[in-house]
């Protein structure tokens, strides 16, 4: 719970959605490592201690950056394609996402129990279910997806770094690496696209599900 009571001087202006503000800057510029209740309040100009009357502690900061988010997720309206709307859903909830690649993490792993952190898990299980995936069924597929999501979106993130130099020079290491598999393969190696990385796993995965379902329902 977060404490209560009149706001420090010069904290009148204070608000939970400023310091998520804050929070979001504070990732954007340093990394997660970074924050912190004494870092978020460095770039709001106020004691650390004052953010206590909006959020209860580092976790209740994170969850609040997750929430805010997830708020501005955009989910796609049905199409009673499961395929199609699958892969929608995955679209939005990446490009949502990457927006501020340093909060991403915390988007894909924080176990929220708001409504912002449980629309997106509603909306595929709504799909699933209408596709005909059994109740408990229903929950393994879920989680198979999100597991694919959340690897190819962190993926995504942390590849950044790896793939910032040209690809030609990546290319020439990897030729010269002297493993003959990562050689062959050097061009395709040294170079990642992004979207169409995203857009392979989650297909692959989607197709998997729906196969599932459709054993299951010959299998009745």
């Amino acid at each position: 719970m977060t404490r209560r009571g009149r706001p420090p001087k010069g904290t009148t202006g204070l608000s939970r959605a400023a310091i998520v503000e804050a929070t979001l800057q504070v990732l954007d510029t340093e990394g997660a490592a970074a924050v912190g209740m004494r870092s978020v309040a460095r770039v709001l100009g106020v004691d650390a201690k004052s953010l206590y009357n909006h959020v209860a502690g580092k976790d209740d900061l994170l969850d609040a950056v997750a929430e805010h988010l997830l708020a501005g997720l955009a989910l796609p309206g049905r199409t009673g394609d499961p395929r199609h709307d699958l892969h929608a859903i995955a679209t939005a909830f990446r490009e949502r996402a990457v927006r501020h690649p340093q909060a991403a993490p915390l988007v894909l792993t924080r176990q929220l129990g708001s409504l912002e952190g449980l629309a997106p898990v509603d909306a595929v299980l709504t799909v699933l279910l209408d596709a005909g995936a059994p109740a408990d069924e229903a929950v393994h597929l879920l989680r198979m997806l999100l597991a694919t999501l959340i690897g190819t979106l962190l993926r995504e993130v942390a590849a950044a770094p790896a793939f910032g130099d040209p690809a030609g020079s990546r290319e020439e290491v990897l030729a010269g690496s002297g493993l003959s598999a990562v050689a062959s393969l050097a061009p395709q190696l040294a170079r990642f696209d992004r979207a169409a990385e995203f857009d392979y796993s989650v297909a692959l995965a989607i197709k998997a599900v729906l196969d599932r379902i459709a054993d299951l329902r010959r299998a009745r």
